[in-house]
C-alpha cells in the first residue's frame, strides 16, 4: 500500500524550476575546487570556467539560483519540464551548449548547440519516454568519452541513475 501512495504522490507531482533546483542541490554540493576537474572552482555547480567574473567561494545559493533559471532552464522555453530538468540538471554537469547538442542529438535535428523553433517544434512531436531514454543514453556516452571518466567517472554514473530515477517519476 505505501508503495503505491508513493507512486502516486509522486505521478502527480508538476515540474517547476523551484523542484528542478531542489533536486540539482541533491548533486550540486557547497564549495570545491578538485584537482583535475575542468571545472575548477566550484560553488552550488556554478564553476569558475564558466563564470569567471564570479566570486565563486562568496556565491549565495539565490545567486546559482537565478544564474540557473537565466542560463540553463529558460532557453529551452516551454519544453516539456521532464525533458526541461533533465536538460537543466545535464547543461549544470557539462554546460548549456552540451546539454542542448546532446538533446538534439537524441531528438536527431542538427546539433548546433542553439535551441530554437526548429528543435522546439521536433521536441513537441517526439514521445517523452523515448527522449528521456535517448537523452541519458547520449549523456552516458558523452561522459565515457572524457579524460576524466576514470577520475569523475563513478560520480556521473552515480548522477544518471538518480536522474534516471527522476525520469520515472516525471514521465
Amino acid at each position: 500500500w505505501s508503495a503505491r501512495l508513493w507512486c502516486t504522490c509522486l505521478w502527480g507531482m508538476t515540474m517547476t524550476f523551484d523542484t528542478a533546483f531542489d533536486r540539482l542541490l541533491g548533486n550540486e554540493g557547497r564549495y570545491c575546487n578538485v584537482p583535475g576537474d575542468p571545472g575548477g572552482e566550484t560553488n552550488w555547480g556554478i564553476s569558475k570556467r564558466s563564470y569567471p567574473n564570479f566570486d565563486i567561494a562568496r556565491l549565495t545559493k539565490e545567486q546559482a539560483k537565478t544564474v540557473f533559471r537565466r542560463d540553463f532552464w529558460d532557453p529551452l522555453g516551454d519544453a516539456d519540464p521532464a525533458i526541461k530538468f533533465q536538460v537543466f540538471d545535464f547543461a549544470v554537469n557539462s554546460g548549456i551548449q552540451t546539454a542542448i547538442r546532446k538533446l538534439q542529438a537524441a531528438i536527431e535535428v542538427a546539433d548546433d548547440g542553439h535551441w530554437g523553433p526548429i528543435s522546439a517544434a521536433k521536441l513537441a512531436t517526439c514521445d517523452r519516454n523515448d527522449v528521456l531514454m535517448r537523452y541519458m543514453a547520449q549523456r552516458l556516452r558523452f561522459w565515457a568519452s572524457l579524460s576524466t571518466f576514470p577520475q569523475f567517472g563513478k560520480g556521473w554514473i552515480n548522477r544518471a541513475a538518480k536522474q534516471l530515477e527522476f525520469a520515472s517519476e516525471d514521465n
